[in-house]
């Protein structure tokens, strides 16, 4: 085998974060009860938090903002958007959002699947991820993939983000494995291929929403099954 070490993203890569973020805000618009001080529909509320959302964590994975400023600003800059000014408000949402989305457990098609297919290949499979070390930890238990993964590794856990290259090396040194040995999975073309490209470790562009093909990466794929037959 060329690899022997595969490092995987998880948001958006293996577990579907879209969808159980939106089952989570959803919890949140109504345990709240959000529509009676003054946010609009939930479809509304959710296109506005995930505009917010991706903003943030753009910054935070270019070093702009800090892990707590990202935790509770994009639930405050969405309330800001319906002249909300509660910031007590928009910390308490911020905290039960984060207790509730571990808890959801939406996976894209076939992801248990070639885990198992990986591991009976005799693959090492790890984790780098951008997100919360006990929140990262808890996505992976409550959906039953904690035992697919020696290594995981989060940004809170080693204070380096992606696309910057030490979290790569890092990841690697705590996995015991060379870079000729390793490639990396993940659907976020900065921090997972660019991230990968600079750290010089091949890498698959896990392309969910059938967009353009990324140049960079080594290879690109549009559904985990096709990962039969580059490894």
């Amino acid at each position: 085998m060329k690899y022997k070490h595969i490092f995987f993203d998880l948001d958006h890569t293996i577990w579907d974060f879209e969808t159980n973020s939106s089952l989570t805000l959803k919890i949140m618009y109504e345990e709240f009860d959000l529509p009676s001080k003054g946010v609009g529909p939930f479809a509304e509320f959710h296109a506005i938090y995930r505009e917010h959302n991706q903003k943030l964590w753009d910054r935070y994975s270019k070093g702009f903002i800090k892990q707590d400023e990202l935790r509770w600003k994009r639930m405050w800059h969405t309330l800001l958007d319906y002249k909300i000014g509660d910031e007590k408000l928009a910390k308490a949402i911020s905290l039960r959002y984060l207790e509730v989305l571990p808890d959801q457990k939406e996976l894209f098609p076939y992801t248990k699947e070639i885990l198992q297919y990986l591991l009976n290949k005799k693959y090492k499979l790890h984790i780098v991820s951008n997100g919360f070390e006990e929140v990262q930890h808890n996505k992976l238990r409550n959906s039953g993939l904690t035992n697919y993964f020696t290594e995981i590794v989060t940004s809170e856990g080693c204070n380096y983000v992606k696309p910057q290259k030490e979290i790569f090396e890092y990841a690697m040194n705590k996995a015991g494995a060379m870079l000729n040995e390793s490639i990396m999975i993940g659907d976020n073309e900065e921090a997972d291929i660019l991230g990968a490209v600079n750290t010089g470790m091949d890498s698959v562009f896990m392309n969910h929403i059938n967009g353009d093909k990324n140049e960079q990466a080594t290879y690109t794929i549009h559904h985990l099954k096709e990962l039969e037959g580059i490894l």
